[in-house]
């Protein structure tokens, strides 16, 4: 696994993968849309999304659906890797979570504090 450049920047394969929930991403690469890249981008290096706030909330998002679940995929993939790098996992997954926030209003893969069980 490598890097795979696309209009003349590098992307990792890897998260590209876990982005488009494809593992033949090589095949696919000018089918993969701007959104996915710029997401790519930023969880390779979350002290970008500060910057990329206003771009990803302005983004003319092709395929909400699938942009949604790029973003579950990294929150799941950052919580089943957080023993190998805590730092970096737990950026990514801050990544994932901000831009689902901002884009969607909520979590999906939160859980409520207060479920309706209440101790009697």
């Amino acid at each position: 696994m490598g890097e795979i450049i696309i209009f003349e920047k590098k992307y990792s394969e890897k998260n590209l993968q876990l982005i488009t929930g494809k593992k033949d991403v090589c095949s696919q690469i000018m089918d993969i849309p701007e959104e996915m890249l710029l997401l790519s981008e930023v969880i390779e290096d979350p002290r970008k999304l500060p910057y990329l706030l206003e771009t990803f909330h302005t983004a003319q998002i092709k395929n909400e659906k699938a942009f949604h679940f790029a973003l579950l995929r990294v929150q799941v993939d950052s919580d089943i890797r957080m023993h190998e790098d805590i730092q970096k996992y737990q950026q990514r997954k801050y990544v994932a979570e901000t831009l689902e926030k901002l884009l969607y209003g909520e979590l999906m893969l939160s859980i409520e504090e207060n479920s309706g069980i209440e101790d009697d």
